[in-house]
């Protein structure tokens, strides 16, 4: 396993689309436990490919306390949205920024697990908000489009400082 670098916010990389993974094969095993480790690294809970450079669709979450349960989704799909509730949200590739996002409240969800087989299950609270925030990833979405313009433009502003101060 190799820890993996994580894209940060403004990076165009971070925008583009991921692709349909046709087989799950050992690369794709191995991306699985790479991304894991990066997360766990990097004191996350959810991770998607896009965010590591790798444009397949890709997600892996722990929710656990003690960073025991990870979940590997591949190719996953959301097929029903219910209700809305508001939850803070950061990001791995936005460090540092916690805002308040609205998504819906319950999710049905399909995806394939690393044997292949199509799972389809529903989920709530936490986990159905770390779902739908590693597939907006996966479909070049970040959370801050979540917020208002004006917020949007503090945040770039402040990242391209900080790019700016790091290349001095």
């Amino acid at each position: 396993m190799s820890k993996l670098a994580v894209l940060h916010f403004p990076d165009p990389r971070l925008r583009k689309k991921a692709i349909p993974v046709k087989t799950i094969d050992m690369g794709i095993k191995q991306l699985s436990q790479d991304m894991l480790e990066t997360m766990y690294a990097e004191n996350g809970i959810g991770l998607a490919a896009t965010q590591v450079n790798m444009q397949k669709r890709v997600i892996v979450m722990d929710l656990s306390v003690e960073k025991n349960s990870p979940m590997t989704l591949v190719n996953p799909e959301i097929t029903e949205k219910v209700g809305s509730e508001e939850m803070e949200e950061g990001c791995l590739s936005v460090p540092g920024f916690f805002e308040t996002v609205n998504r819906a409240e319950k999710i049905s969800f399909q995806y394939l697990n690393l044997d292949g087989e199509k799972i389809e299950d529903s989920a709530d609270g936490l986990l159905a908000v770390c779902i739908q925030h590693e597939i907006d990833h996966l479909d070049g979405k970040l959370f801050i489009d979540y917020l208002s313009s004006i917020k949007r433009q503090r945040i770039r502003k402040k990242f391209e400082k900080q790019e700016k101060v790091r290349a001095l």
